[in-house]
This record gives C-alpha cells, sequence and structure tokens, in this order.
C-alpha cells in the first residue's frame, strides 16, 4: 500500500512540475478561456476536456510501453517535430497579424442584446432571424477544439515530457507503475482544472483592445520561440 501511494504522489508530482512550464497548450487554453469568459465556463471547459483525455491517451501509452515504439522508429520523431514547427509557426503569425490588426476585446460590462420587437397583428413587419449566442459559441468550439488537438497532439514534446519520460520513469515503480499513470493524470487534471478557474479572473485586465494586443504580442513571441526551439534542439 504505501509503494501504491509513493506511486500514485510521484506521479503527481512529476506531471505538474513537466506541465506547468508555458507552453503552446497551457497559452492556448488560457487564451480561449479569457475570450469566452464572458460567456459561462462551457467553452473553456470542453478544450480543458480535451487536453485532459489526450493527457490520459498518452500518459497511458508511455506507461504500457509505446515508448519504445518511438524509441525503434526514430524517423516518427523527426516527421512530429516538423509538424509540430510548421503549426506552431502558423498560429504565432495568427497572433502576429492580431497585434497589427486589433479587434480582440472582453466587453465585461455589455448588456445582451434585447430581442427584436415582433411585428404587430396584422402589421406588415418583416421577421428578421439572428442568431443566438449559444449557437455562435457552438460554432466557434469546432476549430477550437481542432487547434487544441493539433497543439496537443503535434508537438513533439509531448511525446517526449508524457510518453517516453512518465513511461520510463513509470518502471522504477514496478507492478505499482499503474498508480504512478493514475497519478499523473490526476496532476494534469489538477492543472487544467486551475487554467479554467485562472482564465476567468484573468479576463479582467483584459477588457480593452490594446491589452488583447499585448497579449497576442507575448503569444506570438512564445510560439516563433517554441517552434524556433523545435527546430534547432
Amino acid at each position: 500500500m504505501e509503494a501504491m501511494l509513493t506511486a500514485l504522489l510521484a506521479g503527481i508530482g512529476l506531471c505538474l512540475s513537466l506541465i506547468v512550464a508555458p507552453g503552446a497548450q497551457n497559452v492556448f487554453l488560457l487564451r480561449e478561456g479569457i475570450k469566452h469568459s464572458q460567456g459561462g465556463r462551457s467553452h473553456v471547459v470542453i478544450l480543458a476536456a480535451v487536453c485532459l483525455a489526450s493527457d490520459v491517451i498518452l500518459i497511458s501509452a508511455g506507461v504500457g510501453g509505446f515508448g519504445v515504439v518511438i524509441e525503434q522508429v526514430p524517423w516518427l520523431f523527426d516527421v512530429a517535430r516538423w509538424a509540430g514547427v510548421a503549426f506552431l509557426s502558423g498560429y504565432g503569425l495568427l497572433a502576429a497579424i492580431r497585434v497589427f490588426r486589433g479587434g480582440s476585446a472582453i466587453d465585461a460590462g455589455a448588456a445582451p442584446a434585447a430581442p427584436a420587437p415582433a411585428p404587430a397583428p396584422g402589421g406588415s413587419g418583416t421577421a428578421t432571424l439572428v442568431a443566438p449566442a449559444a449557437t455562435r459559441t457552438r460554432t466557434a468550439l469546432v476549430p477550437a477544439v481542432l487547434t487544441c488537438i493539433a497543439i496537443t497532439w503535434l508537438n513533439p514534446h509531448t511525446y517526449l515530457d508524457t510518453v517516453l519520460l512518465l513511461g520510463s520513469i513509470s518502471t522504477n515503480y514496478g507492478d505499482a507503475r499503474w498508480f504512478f499513470a493514475v497519478g499523473a493524470i490526476l496532476g494534469s487534471a489538477i492543472w487544467f482544472a486551475f487554467l479554467t478557474f485562472a482564465a476567468r479572473y484573468a479576463a479582467r485586465w483584459l477588457r480593452s483592445p490594446r491589452s488583447w494586443r499585448v497579449l497576442d504580442a507575448v503569444i506570438a513571441v512564445m510560439m516563433f520561440a517554441l517552434a524556433g526551439v523545435l527546430a534547432f534542439d
């Protein structure tokens, strides 16, 4: 029992030490959470669930021995690396474009739009159909989920940290290695839950287009830096 608890706590601690680093996934999730802070938490919760589900798959694969496959087929890592360079560079370019174009802001005090008045009985008014906010949110969620999946699965550091590193360390715990895996998954869940709440409070400081330009500038620099690290590491 003590060995199982030790493995569980080690998994939580190691996963948190790896995932807290300001990587592309964390930056994207935080930005989406801030952007949709006024529309409820459902948007960022879904994205956090996608990130957590990805970690569950990758951690399980690493502990189950999939890391050995990557070690035996090194060209798979090279393919993932250059795909990651291309994707991170593109995402950084989009952030840089937003810096110059602007247009992003959180209007925390905006009141919901009033519904259009119904035409009087017998009148000749023309009904206007306006897409509800919930529909627009669901539509915006699809590309956000696809971007989140791409950021997670096209980043070679994901495989280094989650599959190879956690997978190799888990072998030190023998039969308790799956408790180590559960701990790592719990660590991932703790971090993504923290990000969903942190984004809501961070939104208070990002109510103007200028503050969003600063955030996008930081994101652009970080994405280009990460792409450079992948390309020349």
